[in-house]
């Protein structure tokens, strides 16, 4: 009989409701239940296309033993990290404060009948094994401690609100050298392979992005070198999907070729977004090619409602990781007949394989092809995708989910401009139509056919706010400024914590947790106070609203103050604070039409790090830049602005 999870509308959390255990979803009646009865919570925490957290169901959750000792003893719920982000970020700080383990997924958090937590984990194996207790060991230890001592465990864990406020309590600092940063993090560089050093690998594209933004500032060869050896190994390795394009999420090894093989929209936007500006930079038909194809794949293969796009592929395809993806070689050279050799100079392939046996496609690095010997891998690689495609996918979480899609649109706008993709334009600008329709009456977190509206987040807000200033500065559209500016008032309204003066990553009113989630790091994108810190300094320019410096300035004097503890964690406020500080725009004057007939290709040169100001009349085009108010003269062609740009400016 299916458990109260069959009424929910999340995949992850559809996919446990005939579990034996009688999971319930976080909410106020399962709540008030636990406090009615007196006895513990078992929360576990994970999403649709994570690996271990179906190890973990299947091993265990599946189980009518281990269900059989969850029922009895806990109130059991299961929450989707992807719904509620909020619960999962204070619970993962929660475990590192209570345990001083490393977070991740599954999470495993063990809660007072105030939902308070007092212990946890991530995965636990079904058997005692390589010095992890049973979860049956840990479920009956657990609930003996608690029965034991609950009145000392209450009385103790509520301490963790103290803790929690003392976290967000740092010394102001007004300003430093947030270069600094980027040279400190560098010294952590794999020079073999790309990335940081060490496994798992991720990409971790924010921070090199960062870094990249500070090598067109001041032009350091190693910032540079570092951003170009992680794009060449992951743009060639086993991370990489070369039949259909997009990454995974990240590789146990370090060399980048052994892939967790769930494919994340959040991991693909940062992709395309860094390719983006190294692209601007650096003209690669290499990587322009990697930028189509992952492009293409993400907007054909992760649609989901109104064309907008889902969030994350499995790794696992029939019970497999990655049988979706890899190659048995006999197989490969069966089907590929006379054309093995050539495919086989282009891709590492053998018969041991790289993965259980099986061929996971590595690029052979360094290799020129004649025209003739490109079109036929090209044949060859579309032959392989066919026979592919006869396999059963893996399972698709078709939840759109706000702040990824606008994220997605904001990336894909400035490809389309690089790419002089006047269709792929057009198809951004349709879907920023519907997302603002979508969102003109309320704005929530995701949504299918099934799951209208899921909460918010700031990340929701300020994302769409990303997207509509963007919308203004391609496109002069007022109505897209007007809304943007309306939109960050009700940000600040709903989420500035006046205590520890930062926003929060749920509206104030709606915060059912035992402390407010103050959310300052970079997890799977940058966070929500860096894009508001953005935003506000785009329409500080545009609007000269003295509204915004004040925001401007509460919320940097706060962003500093971590900074110098929490540097690798928040880099995407080194670049904008960097951004805020010295102060960029671009105004463009004159007729409407010649307006048009040059702003792409000026905006190409900015890739949004400065802010774009319209100023139409009737007289013949020409910009101004300004930084830190001393401005330019007239510049009256592309030519004249790259040249003052080389000189004077560097974004």
């Amino acid at each position: 009989m299916p458990n109260k999870l069959s009424k929910e509308k999340s995949p992850y959390l559809k996919q446990h409701e005939n579990n034996p255990v009688d999971w319930l979803p976080w909410n106020k009646e399962t709540l008030e239940k636990a406090k009615k009865l007196k006895k513990p919570i078992f929360l576990s925490v994970g999403y649709a296309s994570c690996h271990w957290c179906h190890v973990m169901a299947h091993e265990s959750f599946e189980d009518k033993e281990i269900a059989k000792i969850m029922n009895e003893k806990f109130i059991n719920i299961k929450v989707d990290r992807e719904e509620r982000p909020d619960l999962d970020s204070i619970f993962q700080k929660s475990l590192g404060i209570l345990t001083g383990a490393q977070g991740g997924w599954p999470l495993s958090m063990f809660l007072d009948e105030n939902a308070v937590p007092f212990t946890g984990g991530t995965y636990f194996p079904p058997n005692e094994m390589q010095g992890r207790p049973s979860f049956s060991q840990v479920l009956e230890n657990v609930f003996k401690v608690y029965n034991e001592n609950r009145d000392k465990i209450i009385s103790q864990v509520s301490q963790l609100r103290t803790v929690f406020k003392d976290l967000n309590r740092k010394d102001a600092i007004v300003k430093q050298d947030l270069e600094q940063y980027a040279d400190k993090i560098i010294q952590y560089f794999d020079e073999r392979n790309g990335g940081f050093k060490g496994s798992p690998k991720f990409p971790q594209f924010y921070i090199f992005e960062t870094i990249f933004y500070f090598y067109k500032k001041n032009k350091k060869e190693k910032f540079l070198e570092s951003v170009e050896k992680l794009l060449q190994n992951v743009s060639s390795k086993g991370i990489y999907d070369h039949l259909e394009g997009g990454i995974s999420r990240y590789t146990v090894d370090e060399n980048w070729i052994i892939p967790h093989f769930e494919k994340m929209l959040y991991d693909n936007t940062l992709y395309v977004d860094l390719l983006n500006k190294y692209i601007q930079v650096k003209d690669s038909d290499y990587f322009k090619n990697k930028l189509i194809q992952t492009i293409q794949f993400i907007n054909s293969q992760f649609l989901s409602e109104d064309d907008l796009l889902g969030s994350a592929y499995d790794a696992d395809s029939e019970g497999i990781e990655g049988k979706y993806y890899t190659w048995n070689y006999k197989d490969l050279e069966f089907f590929l007949g006379d054309d093995f050799k050539i495919f086989k100079k282009k891709y590492s392939v053998n018969e041991n394989g790289n993965f259980e046996g099986l061929n996971i496609l590595i690029e052979n690095n360094n290799l020129q092809f004649s025209k003739e010997e490109q079109s036929l891998i090209c044949n060859i690689e579309q032959k392989l995708l066919n026979e592919r495609k006869k396999r059963i996918k893996p399972f698709f979480d078709n939840k759109v989910q706000t702040d990824l899609n606008c994220y997605w649109i904001y990336a894909t706008l400035f490809s389309s401009l690089l790419l002089n993709d006047k269709k792929l334009f057009q198809k951004n600008l349709d879907n920023s139509k519907k997302i603002i329709h979508k969102l003109s009456k309320t704005i929530f977190h995701c949504y299918n056919k099934e799951h209208q509206e899921v909460d918010v987040f700031l990340e929701d807000y300020t994302y769409f706010s990303l997207l509509l200033i963007t919308l203004y500065e391609l496109n002069n559209d007022q109505s897209a400024l007007k809304n943007c500016e309306k939109i960050m008032r009700e940000t600040w309204d709903l989420f500035y914590n006046d205590e520890h003066k930062l926003l929060q990553k749920n509206p104030k009113k709606n915060n059912d947790l035992f402390a407010n989630p103050i959310d300052i790091f970079d997890v799977n994108i940058p966070n929500g106070n860096s894009i508001f810190l953005l935003v506000c300094n785009k329409l500080k320019n545009v609007t000269n609203d003295k509204y915004w410096e004040e925001k401007i300035e509460l919320i940097s004097k706060s962003c500093n103050s971590y900074i110098s503890f929490n540097f690798s964690q928040m880099f995407s406020y080194l670049k904008i604070l960097d951004i805020c500080e010295n102060n960029i725009t671009i105004t463009l004057h004159g007729k409407k039409n010649e307006i048009n007939k040059y702003k792409n290709e000026i905006l190409k040169l900015f890739m949004g790090n400065v802010s774009v100001i319209y100023n139409e009349t009737e007289n013949n085009f020409f910009s101004v830049i300004c930084k830190n108010k001393t401005c330019s003269s007239k510049l009256r062609s592309i030519e004249e602005i790259k040249k003052y740009l080389e000189i004077s400016i560097n974004v």
